[in-house]
């Protein structure tokens, strides 16, 4: 993404402002791990969608006038050479206004007093934070902890919820977000298929997962976009499975949900295979159902089609199919095959965080995801691809990833051979 991309995305956020109104974003704070060690930290997604700056304890503050103007200013962690020989250098001021294109900088500690002049001066009526929680329970963010602040010392000022507004922008999809998405999505195929050509039976997942984590690691740190999902047997009835520690035995399917990103945008796609690279008879009934589902789905997903509607179809399809292939007593029980749907947003996050939409529009990208899961049989797995609503109807992603019986096969018939499968240009 360059400087323009997150100057327009800021420009379309302060016309949804009202006037005389205040922005306040903060970029996050580190969180505990154990003693003295941290997690790695993570830049809140909101903060780097409007700005492109990534590091801990960075804040936006925007003031918007009563002629639509805006001020802004982007406070930084000061300079500090003790500090920045242990974690590294700090963002100056001149490289964030080069990233963000936000000219004026000052530094984070003086946020505080900053803010109670503008909050005590009268000059402002509104003050948006982005106030997200998932559940109740999560912890207090910066943002949290400035509403107490407000609502105690200046109870005068009413607050907006800036995470409504942005969701709405983080919706479509522009063009380069769009393209850092392909880029994605060659990286995630090249893991997927040497996972595919790596497989045999006797493999511990977390072998596999080595060969995923390897094969990003050669496009730059961005790494995976969620914790990986790779599991093998009885393992793939758990949907969101992250211990690694089975070990695939011949004739298990092997089940994973990956993605990587590229200049933050990120994709999510699943796959699943016979360990020992040939489809038993029940394996091939089943996956041919879901094949069959997702690219129905894929033909018919088009501008106008209700969002509610990408899964309930799909369920109704893969139902039909499910009770043609002697799989599935009634449709009424779908249920019992297919556990969730899937047609969640991505983007910025794997479950992006955007405004739910009624209606599918051109821009939009989101997955289709068919998962079956029969325990009595041992057989789970899901095929999941990325969605790009067009101007006419709908572009697969992820269709690279090999996703048809017969090329899943002709992959594993191939062979790994470490270093030998980096073809995407302009790696980072």
């Amino acid at each position: 993404m360059d400087r323009e991309f997150y100057q327009e995305n800021r420009r379309k956020l302060y016309k949804k402002m009202k006037e005389n109104s205040l922005l306040v974003l903060f970029s996050g704070t580190e969180v505990r791990k154990t003693a003295d060690e941290c997690y790695p930290f993570y830049t809140n997604r909101n903060f780097l969608y409007l700005t492109g700056l990534e590091g801990k304890e960075l804040v936006l503050l925007a003031q918007k006038d009563s002629e639509g103007a805006v001020r802004e200013t982007i406070f930084l962690l000061p300079p500090d050479l003790l500090r920045e020989r242990w974690t590294g250098a700090r963002i100056r001021a001149d490289e964030a206004a080069q990233i963000s294109g936000i000219e004026e900088a000052e530094y984070a500690p003086q946020f505080g007093e900053v803010f109670h002049q503008l909050a005590s001066g009268g000059g402002y009526g509104h003050v948006y934070l982005d106030l997200y929680r998932e559940d109740i329970s999560d912890r207090e963010e910066p943002a949290h902890v400035l509403l107490k602040q407000i609502r105690e010392n200046y109870p005068y000022l009413r607050i907006g919820n800036a995470n409504i507004l942005i969701r709405e922008l983080r919706t479509i999809k522009q063009p380069c977000e769009i393209e850092a998405m392909r880029r994605a999505e060659k990286i995630t195929c090249e893991g997927i298929t040497s996972m595919m050509k790596a497989s045999r039976p006797g493999m511990y997942e977390y072998q596999y997962k080595a060969v995923f984590d390897y094969v990003l690691g050669q496009y730059g740190p961005q790494g995976p976009a969620f914790p990986s999902i790779i599991s093998a047997g009885k393992n793939n009835f758990c949907i969101h499975y992250y211990s690694y520690t089975g070990q695939a035995q011949d004739g298990d399917m092997v089940l994973n949900d990956v993605g990587a990103q590229y200049d933050h945008l990120m994709n999510d796609v699943s796959r699943g295979w016979p360990c020992n690279g040939k489809f038993d008879e029940r394996q091939r009934r089943l996956y041919e159902c879901a094949l069959r589902t997702s690219d129905h789905m894929f033909g018919i997903i088009k501008p106008g089609m209700a969002m509610k509607d990408v899964d309930a179809e799909a369920r109704r399809y893969n139902a039909e199919l499910l009770v043609e292939a002697g799989v599935l007593d009634d449709v009424k029980n779908i249920g019992t095959y297919m556990w969730h749907g899937g047609a969640h947003h991505v983007g910025f996050d794997v479950h992006d965080a955007v405004k739910k939409p009624e209606a599918i529009a051109p821009g939009m990208v989101f997955c289709v995801d068919i998962g079956i899961y029969h325990e009595e049989w041992g057989i789970g797995f899901r095929l999941e691809d990325n969605c790009l609503v067009t101007e006419t109807g709908c572009e697969n992603l992820s269709v690279m990833t090999p996703r048809t019986i017969e090329e899943i096969e002709d992959t594993m018939q191939k062979g790994f051979v470490p270093g030998h499968c980096f073809s995407i240009e302009g790696n980072s």
